[in-house]
């Protein structure tokens, strides 16, 4: 078995949620410091080993924004190589709605947060692994 173009790379699970209300999306930027700092993405996190990624993308906005969510379906999968980190993602797009009774987002564990309407989205603020599903939320495909 070839260890593929990337044997070097290390991939990660990610799930992130696509958070919809108003018209409006839930964004997040990264915290500085680390890497892709400054860049607004759709939250969300590592699955960790073992986990169901829809419960890792439950936890993730719970740490990250304190919002509860029921996740629904996966409306885009996208595997992105970043050779500046010696990594790559497997990235899992989602539906999530937050509950009922569920606070209102905050940047807990992020930098900041923002509604953004999908015609906001450009493509050069979000990470290249996000670009895929910006036209979905663009053409409010979801």
């Amino acid at each position: 078995m070839s260890a593929g173009p990337y044997p070097a790379a290390k991939t990660v699970l990610v799930s992130a949620g696509i958070v919809i209300e108003d018209g409006r999306v839930l964004l997040s930027r990264r915290k500085a410091g680390g890497h892709l700092a400054g860049a607004w993405e759709f939250p969300g996190g590592k699955v960790e080993a073992g986990e169901d990624p829809r419960d890792a993308l439950v936890r993730e906005l719970r740490e990250e924004l304190g919002i509860d969510v029921t996740v629904g379906d996966i409306v885009e999968c996208t595997f992105h190589h970043y050779a500046d980190a010696q990594k790559s993602v497997l990235l899992l797009f989602f539906t999530a709605t937050r509950r009922a009774g569920s606070p209102a987002p905050s940047a807990l564990d992020v930098a900041e947060i923002r509604w953004a309407a999908p015609a906001d989205l450009r493509d050069e603020e979000f990470p290249p692994a996000d670009v895929a599903v910006l036209a979905k939320v663009r053409a409010g495909l979801l």
